[in-house]
């Protein structure tokens, strides 16, 4: 399997994951130019994707559905209230009914060789979800857009093998910055992102021995920087309640305006 961020911050997010026979995309965030030259530089064109996973509504993650639905015709997943949310959006033009494909979280579905199986993520959003993807003994992760992660969440992920998982924000920069309040405090709730810290606290109870890597995204250019994400996640692994150390595994950083180093695993 393999796992490229073709973009992934609080401006577009964008990522490719697939097998030797089937890709997919989980999110749309960004012009469909924009995805269309990403997956030129991963040696794929649109042609070559099974489908686009949703994980909800929000402009950062379909800006590009309705260009890349209607010029090449690809399904597209996502819970039931994600579709309607969407449908109801203007700003995407028309998109075909018939390429919406209704998914229901915790019940897995198949595109091509891999397993995909959605798992709830506390957002506010319609009805939000994570993908977790599934090749034979092979599992990866793309978990953004969550205020919390409860017990559920953690087992669900004690099995992964790579993870591109949130580290959206440096909470003292938050605090301290030009947002308006009631912005900062949607970010902080229970139903907005995850900060390093927690990210690192989440990262500290799913590691194993055959972990392979985890990719942070989702940074926020005003509340974060990538090297005081890759710190700040580093030593809460550091100082968790795990036998593991920041320096056992790669951390990598996802790219917020290119495309990131392909994960095979």
């Amino acid at each position: 399997m393999q796992l490229t961020s073709i973009a992934s911050g609080s401006s577009g997010n964008c990522i490719c994951i697939g097998t030797e026979s089937t890709h997919v995309l989980i999110d749309a965030g960004v012009s469909g130019k924009r995805i269309e030259s990403g997956l030129q530089e991963l040696d794929l064109t649109a042609g070559d994707l099974g489908g686009i996973l949703i994980t909800h509504e929000h402009c950062d993650h379909i800006a590009g559905l309705g260009v890349m639905a209607r010029r090449h015709g690809l399904p597209i997943y996502a819970t039931h209230k994600t579709i309607r949310a969407i449908q109801n959006m203007t700003s995407l033009g028309k998109i075909d009914p018939a390429l919406f494909c209704p998914v229901e979280p915790e019940v897995d579905f198949n595109i091509g060789d891999m397993q995909i199986h959605p798992v709830r993520v506390s957002h506010d959003a319609a009805d939000p979800v994570a993908y977790l993807v599934r090749q034979g003994t092979r599992k990866a992760g793309v978990i953004t857009d969550l205020g919390v992660y409860d017990e559920s969440l953690v087992e669900e992920l004690k099995d992964a093998d790579v993870l591109l998982l949130e580290a959206n924000h440096d909470i003292k920069m938050l605090e301290v910055g030009p947002y308006p309040y009631p912005l900062k405090q949607r970010i902080l709730g229970e139903k907005g992102h995850l900060s390093n810290s927690a990210c690192g606290k989440l990262l500290a109870q799913i590691l194993h021995d055959s972990f392979r890597t985890v990719m942070l995204g989702h940074l926020s250019k005003e509340n974060n920087y990538p090297e005081l994400a890759f710190q700040t996640v580093s030593v809460e692994v550091d100082m968790g309640d795990c036998p593991y150390c920041g320096k056992d595994f790669p951390i990598r950083v996802a790219p917020r305006d290119r495309v990131s180093e392909t994960i095979r695993f």
